[in-house]
């Protein structure tokens, strides 16, 4: 995905992009029921998120709203022939880093089951029954919390859709908030189905299909 109305966020700009999802995911359902414990979290998430975008910078588009970030959007091209190759191998990389993270956290492997138990809801595996390449899917759409409400998270979405409208792609998301739903549904997504593999947490996944319109 190309935009020229956004700020493309480079390898020096790791640090802010950690500081950011820190901020915005400590609450998040799906990490709190992972983490369960705050002061992990606190210590843990810093550590996983910068893996986590040093591994995307590589495979995906990071954009943001300015030069200072205050909000992101991490879009996987799947139209691109070489995505998938590219995301398996820094998956795989990323997997290892995060699993030597969470042991050295808590030797107990309590924290490094629990994320075993909740793979479903990381590694976006319900978007293989969509059988379509033609597609771009949103792994993160994140604003510093006290630049919310200022139409950051808006600008952000529509240039991603006027993107995927343009070359006639699907796009698809998850979101563990159900607040978060309505919200898309006001972008023209539907909601594709619900995964609930783990005791109180479900993942709405949504799709927005112009493809054939």
């Amino acid at each position: 995905m190309d935009c020229d109305h956004l700020y493309r966020v480079k390898k020096e700009d790791l640090e802010k992009l950690k500081e950011l999802l820190t901020e915005c995911f400590e609450s998040d359902p799906l990490y709190c029921r992972l983490i369960p414990d705050k002061k992990r979290r606190d210590r843990l998430l810093p550590e996983l998120f910068a893996c986590d975008m040093e591994e995307l910078l590589k495979t995906c588009q990071i954009y943001a709203d300015s030069q200072e970030i205050h909000g992101i959007i991490v879009v996987g091209d799947e139209s691109e022939s070489s995505y998938s190759l590219k995301n398996y191998i820094s998956e795989a990389a990323a997997y290892l880093k995060t699993k030597g993270y969470l042991i050295k956290e808590d030797p107990s492997f309590k924290t490094l089951w629990n994320f075993y138990q909740g793979k479903d809801y990381l590694n976006s595996k319900w978007t293989e029954t969509l059988n379509t390449k033609d597609r771009l899917h949103l792994i993160y759409l994140a604003v510093r919390p006290y630049m919310q409400h200022h139409g950051i998270s808006t600008h952000l979405l529509r240039e991603t859709i006027g993107y995927a409208d343009e070359y006639r792609l699907m796009v698809s998301l998850e979101t563990h908030n159900e607040k978060n739903v309505s919200f898309y549904e006001h972008f023209g997504f539907e909601l594709y189905e619900i995964v609930e593999t783990l005791d109180n947490l479900k993942q709405y996944c949504m799709i927005r299909d112009r493809s054939r319109s």
